[in-house]
């Protein structure tokens, strides 16, 4: 379980995460959305040891995420930020491999080739293994680097805003793949969206933030309420059910 106690994070006088106490049981997809500035990307980098909490705690499966040695946290959770730049030409295959560095530590055994390898398959990555990655699409590149992060092995995935720069088609397939991993490798997916759509679609339970606080957490059925999502975003939304799924959408 992922147990956020009392969380702050401050710029300055303002709290960009105030107070936030959440608890995000084992299993399944979790989406944090809210409007832009709500704090959901600082809250996801304190989760993962990205940045530093002012105030609070945070634990993974009682382990204190700012206390326990690197190493030991890395193997059960892992990270996609929202930018990823790398320096070296590397190819795809090499990118994989990193996954595994907690526990190769730089020397790879064949149970981690068989990671990389089933990794690249989960991906449908295996045609672009030994390309590198400047000579991949987008939507191929974003691809490498969830087959990354997957291979590394850890119960617990953040990803922050996986879908940025995504058409429609290639963020659909991703967020498949997202639901895919929760429910085939069991992993507990913690992802920031921007898309309520997006996140009812997928998601087992959503969190909406505003202005750095949780205001509303449950199923997706309790969010996607014209209510809630007022409240949310400062906006009015009509929901509509269609094929038995809620979508919102803006009044015009």
């Amino acid at each position: 379980m992922i147990r956020v106690s009392g969380a702050v994070k401050a710029y300055g006088a303002t709290r960009v995460v105030d107070g936030v106490d959440l608890e995000l049981a084992p299993g399944g997809v979790t989406s944090i959305i809210g409007p832009n500035g709500a704090g959901k990307s600082t809250l996801l980098s304190c989760v993962a040891r990205l940045l530093e909490l002012d105030g609070g705690t945070v634990t993974v499966d009682g382990l204190d995420v700012h206390r326990t040695p690197g190493d030991v946290l890395a193997r059960r959770l892992s990270v996609l930020r929202q930018d990823n730049h790398l320096t070296a030409r590397l190819t795809v295959r090499d990118l994989v491999g990193f996954g595994r560095y907690p526990w190769s530590k730089g020397r790879p055994t064949p149970d981690d080739e068989r990671h990389v390898v089933e990794a690249l398959a989960f991906l449908e990555l295996e045609a672009f293994a030994d390309r590198y990655l400047d000579e991949l699409s987008g939507g191929q590149r974003q691809r490498a680097f969830v087959a990354m992060v997957l291979c590394q092995g850890t119960d617990y995935v953040l990803l922050d805003e996986p879908l940025n720069n995504l058409d429609l088609r290639h963020a659909v397939a991703m967020m498949r793949l997202l639901r895919r991993a929760a429910d085939e490798l069991g992993r507990t997916v913690v992802v920031v969206l921007h898309d309520v759509n997006v996140a009812a679609a997928y998601s087992d339970v959503v969190v909406a933030m505003r202005d750095g606080v949780v205001v509303h957490q449950g199923p997706p059925s309790q969010l996607m309420r014209t209510d809630v999502l007022r409240d949310v975003y400062d906006l009015e939304l009509t929901v509509h059910h269609l094929d038995g799924r809620p979508v919102a959408v803006p009044v015009l």
